[in-house]
């Protein structure tokens, strides 16, 4: 594992750049769904916004998350990098987790909308928006204050 620490500053970009385009997509793609809630089943416009969902969460979302885990993975190997004692790693987790499960969530709504199935309001798209900026913060205090 000692080659970690020589490719510490490279994985540690890795998984910024990583987080930073997954998380971008988190925030986006809610958004999305509002717009889409709000035009008719089967029009154009919906039919463009199947599209935009579809790249964003395959091309970018997708390859993003599997980056964030990868490189997160090998930065925990690192040895040195985390204290398996201190609490704040383990809240990181599961902050990360969260931010997972919303993927996924996103994911299986992006098939409704694919068949043209609106099972969530307008209203329920904008409040999901909030809940990964609840998850980033979390996750920002643990890894740079770490208060235990």
């Amino acid at each position: 594992m000692d080659f970690l620490v020589a490719w510490y500053p490279w994985l540690k970009v890795g998984h910024l750049f990583a987080d930073f385009a997954w998380m971008a997509g988190i925030f986006y793609l809610p958004r999305l769904y509002v717009y889409h809630s709000q035009v008719p089943v089967g029009s154009a416009q919906s039919a463009l916004f199947m599209k935009m969902e579809r790249l964003l969460l395959r091309a970018i979302m997708n390859p993003a998350m599997v980056g964030a885990w990868v490189f997160g993975a090998l930065l925990a190997a690192t040895p040195g990098v985390v204290d398996w004692g201190a609490g704040w790693f383990y809240l990181k987790a599961l902050g990360f987790c969260a931010v997972t499960l919303v993927h996924h969530h996103l994911s299986l709504a992006r098939k409704d909308f694919a068949a043209d199935t609106r099972r969530h309001s307008e209203r329920y798209w904008r409040m999901l928006n909030e809940a990964p900026t609840l998850a980033l913060l979390l996750i920002l205090v643990m890894v740079f204050v770490r208060p235990f």
